[in-house]
């Protein structure tokens, strides 16, 4: 039906609070992931890949179109084409079905699924899709090995991970380090914790992994495991570190604030969810813990992405660990 027809699309679209680790490898080696994806379209037999890049990198942009004119000029791969697309700030697009819509010139909107972008994605073509740290590492497992790539982890965590750590530590930046490192390790790899705070709580993934406290800084930061069992996720790997000088309220606020202004708008449960949420809690101490909680549960069930599915982790999060600081009194959840 596709006359054998394949792409590859390349996930620029780095939208997740905290996370930087994607300009980090454009900016310094940015051939690397050029490389990963002529390998990988060559690997499937792709003639057209496709760079979606955030739109907040206009740097990074004007080095990838120089680099990737040198490539057409000197024919070193004459049989692909590559086309670089601009996003337009839309966090939603880091969804691979939003920004393959993008991609195609419509609004970044996530499709219904199934079909899956593996059997119809641009242009109705089965489409392999991987971010750019994924790319990035291929040159360098394929020169070394898979086994060089693994021992840079632990038996159940293979591998190494480009941490993005920010917030009140000495020096956030990225780290690259074991896969299943914990967020004690990375902060004292960023020099400890800022004078005059006090290490309070983190999120382990970014704006939609949740919230864990500073007890559970032990959690290897990995996919799955012990974080999946305690209702969090790693996501892009991106680790905020946060003191006694934030209040745990203003910071889910916050939190939800973005996902609402980031929300598509597709469907009910994200678009309405968010927006009532922030009315329950913005400059409110005294949640309602059992409406919060069944609207939390509306959105995770409901909503057609994951957007809205993650939404309410901070809130959730909070609301478990920290119900003293939101006026939550007889908290019956273990803490």
């Amino acid at each position: 039906a596709n006359n054998g027809k394949k792409a590859l699309a390349v996930n620029g679209d780095e939208g997740e609070p905290g996370t930087f680790k994607d300009r980090y490898f454009l900016e310094r080696d940015p051939h690397r992931m050029i490389e990963g994806m002529l390998i990988a379209a060559s690997v499937i037999d792709s003639k057209e890949c496709y760079i979606y890049l955030r739109d907040e990198y206009p740097e990074i942009r004007h080095l990838l179109l120089s680099e990737l004119k040198k490539i057409e000029d000197n024919c070193i791969a004459p049989d692909i084409k590559i086309h670089l697309r601009r996003g337009a700030g839309a966090y939603i697009c880091g969804e691979e079905s939003a920004m393959i819509e993008s991609i195609e010139g419509k609004r970044g909107l996530p499709r219904h699924r199934p079909p899956y972008v593996a059997q119809k994605g641009i242009f109705n073509n089965p489409t392999l899709v991987n971010n750019i740290e994924t790319l990035y590492w291929v040159r360098d497992i394929l020169e070394n090995g898979g086994k060089w790539f693994a021992d840079k982890g632990t038996k159940k965590n293979p591998g190494h991970r480009s941490y993005s750590v920010s917030g009140r530590v000495k020096y956030p930046g990225v780290i690259i380090a074991p896969s299943g490192s914990t967020a004690n390790q990375l902060i004292k790899l960023c020099g400890g914790i800022l004078e005059g705070h006090k290490f309070k709580a983190y999120l382990p993934g970014g704006a939609s992994g949740g919230i864990l406290p500073s007890s559970k800084a032990d959690i290897p930061l990995d996919f799955g495991g012990e974080l999946a069992e305690n209702n969090c996720f790693v996501g892009s790997h991106a680790v905020v570190i946060l003191s006694n000088k934030d209040n745990m309220g203003d910071v889910a606020s916050n939190l939800i604030s973005f996902f609402n202004h980031e929300s598509c708008g597709q469907c009910t449960p994200c678009r309405n969810g968010t927006e009532k949420v922030i009315k329950l809690i913005n400059n409110n101490y005294n949640w309602d813990e059992h409406l919060l909680t069944d609207i939390s549960n509306v959105m995770m069930n409901a909503s057609i992405c994951g957007l809205g599915q993650a939404a309410p982790n901070p809130l959730l999060s909070v609301m478990k660990y920290f119900p003293e600081e939101v006026g939550i009194i007889n908290n019956k959840r273990e803490k």
